[in-house]
């Protein structure tokens, strides 16, 4: 993928929040990776525990802001567990401020 385009969807996907941390999903560390091919994209997305009850929340606003992108015609959404997520993963910057493990139900957000 270009690097303009990539930056783009790092850029929007960083309107998309885990509302249990309040922090964006790419400055927490859940992008594994971003693929693009003539207007497909997917991303390789994983969560910070696997009983996660708000991945489809999370899927549901990724897909809202990139139907922003302009020239992407379908996103795809693949979670991932390998390696499994851990608070070193998060943006350096983001973890300096102190992070609280998220608490293991969220019903409010499903």
């Amino acid at each position: 993928m270009p690097k303009p385009i990539r930056k783009q969807i790092a850029d929007i996907l960083r309107h998309v929040d885990d509302p249990e941390l309040g922090i964006n999903i790419v400055d927490l560390g859940l992008i594994y990776g971003l693929q693009f091919d003539e207007g497909d994209l997917t991303i390789q997305l994983t969560m910070t525990t696997p009983a996660c009850p708000l991945s489809d929340y999370i899927k549901r606003n990724i897909h809202k802001v990139t139907g922003q992108v302009k020239g992407l015609q379908r996103v795809q959404i693949e979670i991932v567990w390998d390696p499994p997520w851990s608070p070193q993963m998060m943006e350096p910057e983001v973890r300096s401020r102190g992070f609280r493990q998220p608490p293991q139900y969220a019903s409010q957000y499903t």
